[in-house]
């Protein structure tokens, strides 16, 4: 799946800003991006100080690192700040302090379109990045919430002939508890991500409890209104709802359960009722089921911005920045 995202992140490189250059994992993963060539990055920070956590070892050429306090782009983005924040009053010296901070430098970059993307959230809490890429990146005009998905992938395993699987779990990290319009707003991004990022058609499940009416409640009523709202909004996709995980997954059981049935038990595209399924549900796929979770990626932001776990390694930093650039090739 990296290795795919690479190949097409590759072919049309974009500028990826990178704020936590502090960190190890993150320096170490922008050198892999840079010299592969799938990204053309900017790390936050001072060179000096980033080459000490090299060792010693000089960045390779044509890596850029900005620093904030003596950027070129310095008024240009304090003036930019004061605007998108017009509610603080901010005054210029107020907002090129602020622009020291390496999160809303890269933020405001990204904004003026002095870089394509950012990723962020190694060192740093979802609440602060997702607040910041809201803040200043803005909610897309076609949007009506930031929700988050995993890509979540296991290899083709020869010896006991089993093929790959890819899919999309939504939302497993950012909205708690969303309404049925959320729910089937969230749907619908999550199908749109799948296409782009999978180049896969998108197999939308929405999960509950319950499969086709077998069991009568106020929550599942919400992903039944929620699949309604979704099907009138996206004719295109191939949708079942409610249903449980096993009609979801497995085409027998689909069968059965949902006479019905558009996905057929070969959903690729897990949407979960609210935060407490979907952070479980990936959680136990990546620990006992194998998957390996790449994310949590952000949709409905005007511009692709993505959150880090702080427990990632390098080569999870590697490739959450590939698919970065696929969303900014949009």
């Amino acid at each position: 799946m990296i290795n795919e995202l690479a190949a097409r992140a590759h072919s049309a490189p974009k500028t990826i800003v990178l704020p936590e250059s502090t960190d190890e994992r993150v320096v170490i993963a922008a050198i892999r991006a840079h010299t592969e060539g799938v990204a053309n990055v900017v790390l936050i920070g001072d060179v000096e100080a980033i080459n000490v956590r090299l060792n010693g070892q000089a960045l390779p050429r044509g890596l850029v690192v900005r620093t904030p306090s003596n950027d070129e782009h310095q008024h240009q983005l304090a003036k930019a700040l004061q605007a998108a924040r017009a509610k603080e009053n901010l005054t210029i010296d107020q907002a090129l302090d602020r622009l020291n901070t390496p999160l809303t430098f890269a933020a405001m970059l990204v904004r003026e379109g002095l870089a394509d993307g950012m990723v962020c959230g190694a060192i740093t809490t979802t609440a602060d990045v997702v607040r910041a890429f809201i803040q200043l990146i803005g909610v897309a005009p076609n949007a009506s919430l930031v929700s988050s998905f995993f890509l979540m992938y296991k290899e083709a395993n020869d010896i006991v002939n089993t093929p790959a699987q890819r899919m999309v779990f939504t939302d497993c990290g950012l909205v708690i508890d969303p309404s049925a319009q959320e729910l089937a707003n969230i749907a619908s991004a999550a199908a749109t991500s799948a296409l782009q990022l999978m180049g896969e058609q998108p197999r939308v499940a929405m999960l509950s409890f319950s499969t086709d009416g077998s069991a009568k409640h106020e929550r599942v009523a919400k992903v039944q209104q929620a699949t309604a709202l979704l099907r009138s909004m996206r004719p295109d996709l191939a949708v079942d709802g409610e249903l449980q995980l096993d009609a979801a997954l497995v085409p027998a059981i689909a069968k059965r359960k949902l006479a019905h049935s558009q996905v057929k038990g070969k959903a690729n595209v897990l949407v979960f009722p609210n935060l407490d399924a979907g952070n479980i549900g990936y959680k136990m796929a990546e620990r006992l089921g194998g998957f390996t979770a790449l994310g949590p990626l952000l949709q409905g932001l005007n511009k692709p911005a993505n959150d880090l776990s702080r427990g990632c390694s390098a080569d999870d930093v590697f490739g959450v920045i590939c698919a970065t650039v696929v969303q900014a090739q949009g």
